[in-house]
């Protein structure tokens, strides 16, 4: 029954929906972009993830039903609680009842509790200026200002606080799954040669994941026969700049009405059976790189680019590495994460100024065996730092400077130095057979480690929610 449930129930509104304002319907481009299955660690669909609000029912006599519904290790869960996290689900998509669906959210709820216990234990902590960069990173995709964030919010009845709250909460959920689950994970050798072997065997192509990006010259459901000649006019102009070699990712930021338009109308590595077939269709004869269109869907007309064709299980020919160094502080009795992030943040006031080197700050401070070499870390390759670092670390230009960034070795201050292709390498080959594998085990991992927080905690069920 509960296997049932939890393929019904499909989680949709996101914080970032409710932010965007986008041109084209919804429900149109839902059906044109095939959701990505959820992974198995997310079978529960009422499951939160980071980018999520918990939005409080605006019904009065549902607040007025507030009362504890179960206690975890004496932290109490209430009513309004559980019908928070029931209320993100489609209604539509509601095939169980309400009495099975508040019965779920409250589990998820316990589950989530069972998992802060932990983090609480290990003493891990969201500082606030870590939540602001997240709140501000948000804000920054979505290019919007935190004011304008903030009404939008206010709009759909959600207040500030509690937004930061949620977002908090469940931020330090993350940290705490990356950090018990990631460390359980053991590879083996013999599966790494095994992996090697299959990767390099021959792949049907039309098995291969593919990466599209694309530019959408949207249409209204009931466009005219005037507006639909002149989308595509528009969209044939769009694509003959794109095959005398204008960058395809600023056209899309320029004339593109889809979501993705920031990104430069990525769509994401992934198999074709997760892409509109008119898509898998039209690029399939085309090698990365090449352009096709323009194609009519329900939304309107695409320009097309293969950026990737890439076998289930192959591994590219060469790959992106940076050279980079860093300044690490470890956070303890003596130190706070805020002080330490403050005097980062100083740090690099004085390399901007002028007045101090990155290396010279690095052999006076930093707390890391690199210290002696200025904080140098030679080469890296995809994969080889831990995924808080090298999420920022890739996001810098060779010679920029991060902000403070906190990972589970402490807080560092990073700059990259520079950066080149180079070729797979055999250690390159197996580490990233190692880190593919580690993904793949990574959902059943988590769930194992799931029902062991569960075990552990203490769970008193009350009154049932209503």
């Amino acid at each position: 029954m509960i296997d049932t449930m939890r393929l019904v129930i499909r989680l949709f509104i996101s914080a970032w929906s409710l932010l965007l304002l986008s041109t084209i319907s919804a429900s149109v481009y839902a059906q044109l972009v095939k959701p990505v299955s959820p992974k198995a660690s997310e079978s529960l669909n009422l499951r939160r993830p980071l980018n999520l609000i918990n939005i409080e029912p605006a019904d009065d006599s549902l607040k007025a039903l507030d009362y504890i519904v179960a206690v975890v290790d004496n932290e109490p869960i209430t009513n309004l609680e559980v019908n928070s996290l029931a209320s993100m689900v489609d209604p539509a998509a509601n095939k169980i009842g309400r009495e099975n669906l508040l019965r779920e959210a409250l589990e998820n709820l316990i589950n989530e509790s069972a998992q802060l216990q932990v983090a609480r234990q290990l003493n891990m902590q969201i500082s606030p200026a870590e939540l602001q960069q997240a709140i501000e990173n948000t804000a920054q995709r979505n290019q919007i200002s935190l004011d304008v964030m903030k009404e939008r919010l206010l709009s759909q009845g959600i207040s500030w606080e509690r937004y930061r709250t949620q977002i908090k909460r469940q931020m330090l959920l993350q940290r705490v799954r990356e950090r018990e689950v990631t460390s359980r994970i053991k590879i083996q050798d013999h599966e790494v040669e095994t992996f090697l072997q299959e990767s390099s065997k021959a792949t049907d192509i039309n098995k291969s994941d593919i990466h599209i990006a694309h530019i959408l010259i949207a249409l209204s459901e009931n466009a005219s026969a005037d507006e639909v000649t002149q989308a595509f006019n528009k969209a044939n102009d769009i694509l003959s700049e794109a095959k005398k070699g204008a960058d395809f990712g600023k056209l899309a930021a320029e004339f593109s009405k889809a979501p993705d338009r920031a990104n430069g109308g990525q769509l994401g590595l992934r198999s074709p059976d997760r892409y509109p077939t008119l898509f898998v269709d039209a690029v399939k004869p085309l090698q990365p790189g090449g352009l096709a269109g323009p194609v009519r869907s329900g939304a309107g007309f695409h320009i097309l680019k293969l950026i990737e064709r890439r076998s289930v299980d192959a591994l590219p020919s060469s790959i992106t590495q940076t050279h980079a160094r860093h300044i690490l502080l470890r956070p303890g009795n003596q130190l706070s994460q805020d002080a330490a992030r403050a005097q980062l943040a100083g740090f690099r006031q004085q390399i901007a100024s002028g007045k101090a080197s990155f290396e010279e700050l690095a052999k006076l401070h930093s707390q890391d065996g690199s210290a002696t070499q200025g904080g140098d870390l030679g080469w890296s390759s995809p994969g080889n730092m831990v995924p808080e670092f090298e999420k920022v670390m890739d996001s810098l230009n060779p010679g920029e400077i991060s902000d403070p960034l906190v990972s589970r070795f402490g807080v560092h201050l990073v700059q990259v130095l520079e950066r080149r292709e180079a070729p797979l390498s055999m250690r390159d080959k197996q580490d990233m057979a190692r880190n593919i594998l580690r993904e793949r085990k990574f959902d059943e991992t988590m769930k194992n480690w799931e029902r062991e927080m569960r075990g552990r905690a203490y769970v008193e069920y009350r009154a049932p929610p209503q």
